[in-house]
């Protein structure tokens, strides 16, 4: 859904020095989105575009956060985004 030139671009990386990092964030977003949205593959599918908002918001607070994320923090901040998806309102 996010792939590695969009998730460098949102990020504001030139440099390939990260990609895998960045490739495993994505990858990490991914779950994450999954399971505070409680969606699965096809759910997110549906909702690419708040799911695709959700997943870059979470590889860059991950990314700027290595050492000192807020796990919490970031769970709230994905509920908030995903409200809707996870309530089943839309």
């Amino acid at each position: 859904m996010v792939t590695l030139r969009e998730a460098k671009n949102y990020l504001r990386v030139d440099h390939c020095e990260d990609d895998r990092l960045i490739l495993s964030l994505i990858d990490t977003a991914k779950r994450l989105v999954q399971d505070v949205g409680r969606m699965d593959d096809t759910a997110l599918a549906v909702h690419e575009e708040t799911s695709r908002q959700a997943m870059l918001y979470t590889v860059s607070y991950l990314y700027e956060n290595r050492n000192t994320a807020d796990y919490h923090k970031l769970t709230l901040m994905l509920r908030s985004l995903l409200f809707a998806q996870r309530e089943g309102i839309i």
